[in-house]
Parts: C-alpha cells; structure tokens; sequence
C-alpha cells in the first residue's frame, strides 16, 4: 500500500466523523484540528525515502483498518481492580489512561500539594482554558505527520500542571493500558507544565492486555520554565502486535532542569521522537533510554536537542541488546545555534548484536554554529566479549549465564540514571528477567497475568 492510499482513509474518517470528534473535546483541542488537517494533507505519513525514517515503514504500520472510540464508549475495564503495581517502597500517585481516554471513574483521594493539577486532559483544558490554550500543541505543532494526525483525532490524555514553587514530592506514575476485542488504534496526549522553580516526576507505564493488533500514536509535550525541575520515566512493557510512534518535546526555560529516561522491554515496533530545545540560559537535559529486543521487535529512536541560549548542558545515551531478527535504528542530532557559546552537549550510542541476524543502523550527528563549545558524540556497535566470557566460564559460570550478567551489565548505566531508587532497583530485576527469558512484568500486576 502507498502513502497516499494509507493517508486516505484517515482523511476520510476525519471528513466523516469531524462534528463527532469535535462534539466530544473541548474547544481548546479542537481549535488546531483544521490546521493540523492541513498539515497532514501537506506532510503525510513520513516515507522510507526520508533520511530519518529509512528504517521504519510508517505508511505500512498505518494501512490496516483499525478501530477508533471516537464516540467515546466505555471500555468494560476497571484497571483499579485489576493493576497493582509491585514496585518496592515507590509510593506514588497513580491514574490510568485506557486506550485513550483517561479514566476518571473510582479516583483515588489525591495526595497532592495546593494547586496541583493531575488529571484528565479535556476536562484540564475546560477548567483551566486559558493555561491549556497557551501550551496545549505549541510544542509540538507541525513537527511531521504522525504529530498533525493524532492532533486531528485526539479527544483526551493526561496532565501534570504545578504551579510556581510547588514541589510535588510524591512521584505520579500514569499506566497506559490498550483494552479491545478489535483491532484498535488510540491516539494519546499527554502536557505537562511546570511553572517556575516548580519540581514533578511522572512514571508512565505501557500495557497491552488483549491479543489483538494495537496502534498507538502519542504526543508529550513538556514545558519546564524557568528553574523548574522535572523527571519523565518511560516504560514500555506491551506486546509482540503493538505498534507505538511516540513523539516527545521538550521546551526548557532558564536554569530549568528535565531527564527523559526511556525504556523498552517488551514490544513490536516502536518509534520514538525525541525533540528538546534549550531556550533559556543554564538549562540542562538528560536524554536516555535502552531496549532489549529479540525474535523480530523493533526500536527506531530519533533525537533532536537543540541548543540556543549560551551555558546550557545535554547529556544523550542510548544503548541497544538485539537478539534473532530484531532492528534497532538511532539518529541523533544535536545542534548548537550562533550565540550559544559555553555549551557542552554529549551524545552516546552503544549497542550488542547477540546474532548474526540481528541488524543496528546508528547515525549520530553534531551541527554547530558557536566556536566555544564542548561537544562530542560516539557510536559502538558489537558483540559480548569473548574473553570476558571465557573468564567467567573458567570461575564456573555457565556460558548462558555468563551471557546474560554481561548483558545486564551492559544496560546497568542507563538505568542509573534513574532518580527514584526503588524504581532504580526493580528496573534492574525487570532487565534481568528479560535477559533470562521471562516476561517483564511487574509481579502483582494483575493485567499481564
């Protein structure tokens, strides 16, 4: 199928089901709809012959006819009777998002300091539409056509709001589950905002509970103004027939401080965006994320930190484990504007083919225009060490074992990263399952059982 007949069909639902899409969102996500139709019409689905989409064939993970809640259904899930999450000692705030639309029924009583808004998307943007207004797509408006259509068709998501000198000391974890007896597509949103000198984590978990086909197309947007503090943790334990474009973007104010740490245990094809732009003096990103991958899974990453007021600091890692036939993709490109002097900007891609079949496709670029920078980037693409190996054999380790405490290790600095201990732990036993052959899963959750 080609680009223009897999566009087609999204145009002519768009035409069809417009007053319907409309009727259930608030006049906040309704207002960009035509212009994101126009730049959808314009852009269309990126193609293979683009340089930064060569490894992933959006056209085709978009053909099939899949289905859309778009009247708003109730989906016959109660995820908090069935979701328990097990991680030790990490108390946190927990909300649900299933397929796409937030779930609102049986909210726990928030613990949440004064002014805090956590919540629903739409019903954010009727309570407070002249915040939502400001922020909501001017992040990520015109950035491709995965972005223009789910612009089209979202009708909720997620937000965090914390307004100036709020520190939200309890961490949020939202849990994306895909629920249906059909093929289904879910367009998710997600806007957080962080007013000045304001601090929030948020945990995303993603779960696919049924055995049928899942599409997702998801937008963060995360607006941390001036000495703000916010950390994003991505989670990706969903299944072999889920399909994910996720597009992070990130605007950062002065001396505001973000870490995006994404990782993927458990998929089928996934692509993730990466867009962060350092606006305002001394702001400093930390950009990770890993994936283990085996049988014919695939990851693409792309990244674009730009970097356009002087004294900022990024620091990128990315590490890759493909086993059987899987793909993995990284492009990287950072850029430092004229005027952005004293910026130190890093950029790491490491990656292990367990096989000979396994294929890895790294690019990692820099494009500066100032003259007093600190900027490197690196690439490795390879296999365990051997000698390493035979060492461990020769204290008593089985080869298989050896195999998988050299892969553990490998991945151990991503999730250092991580500023949530007990998160920090359970990540590391969940890698370690995976690398053993089992399903990572949080133990108590009910969902994947």
């Amino acid at each position: 199928m080609n680009n223009m007949r897999a566009e087609q069909q999204y145009i002519d639902l768009f035409a069809q089901c417009e007053d319907l899409i409309r009727r259930h969102a608030s006049e906040v996500m309704n207002a960009p709809r035509t212009q994101a139709l126009a730049d959808f019409e314009r852009l269309g689905f990126p193609s293979v012959k683009s340089e930064d989409y060569k490894y992933t064939d959006v056209a085709g993970a978009f053909a099939p006819d899949y289905g859309l809640n778009i009247n708003r259904l109730d989906i016959p899930v109660n995820p908090y009777d069935v979701f328990r999450c097990d991680v030790p000692n990490l108390s946190t705030s927990l909300y649900f998002v299933v397929n796409d639309s937030f779930y609102s029924k049986d909210l726990p009583k928030a613990h949440l300091p004064e002014g805090v808004y956590v919540g629903g998307l739409n019903a954010f943007t009727e309570q407070y539409p002249d915040v939502a207004a400001r922020y909501y797509g001017k992040a990520a408006f015109g950035r491709d056509g995965i972005v223009a259509l789910n612009t089209m068709l979202a009708q909720d998501g997620f937000v965090i709001y914390v307004p100036k000198n709020v520190v939200v000391e309890r961490p949020i974890q939202l849990v994306n589950i895909f629920r249906s007896d059909v093929d289904t597509m879910a367009n998710r949103r997600v806007l957080v905002i962080m007013e000045p000198h304001s601090e929030a984590k948020l945990l995303v978990c993603d779960h696919s509970i049924d055995d049928v086909k899942f599409l997702a197309t998801q937008v963060v947007e995360i607006f941390a103004e001036e000495g703000s503090c916010f950390g994003y943790y991505d989670l990706e334990e969903s299944s072999d027939s889920t399909t994910r474009f996720s597009s992070v973007h990130v605007k950062q104010a002065a001396s505001s401080n973000v870490l995006i740490n994404g990782i993927t245990l458990t998929n089928g094809l996934t692509r993730n965006n990466y867009y962060i732009e350092l606006e305002g003096e001394y702001a400093d990103t930390v950009l990770c994320g890993m994936s283990v991958l085996d049988k014919q899974q695939q990851v693409d990453t792309y990244s674009h930190i730009t970097h356009a007021a002087p004294n900022c600091t990024s620091n990128e890692l990315f590490k890759n484990v493909l086993n059987d036939r899987a793909v993995g993709a990284f492009s990287g490109r950072i850029l430092v504007k004229e005027g952005a002097q004293k910026t130190a900007a890093y950029q790491t891609n490491r990656n292990l083919c367990a096989t000979r079949e396994a294929r890895m496709y790294s690019k990692p670029q820099l494009e500066i225009y100032a003259d007093d920078v600190k900027c490197s980037h690196g690439m490795t693409t390879g296999q365990l060490d051997e000698n390493a190996l035979f060492y461990m054999q020769s204290r008593g380790i089985p080869r298989d074992e050896a195999r998988m405490l050299l892969s553990v290790a490998f991945t151990a600095d991503v999730i250092e990263h991580v500023r949530l201990e007990a998160l920090k732990d359970r990540l590391h036993k969940l890698v370690e399952k995976r690398f053993r052959g089992e399903l990572a899963k949080c133990a108590d959750c009910r969902i994947c059982k």
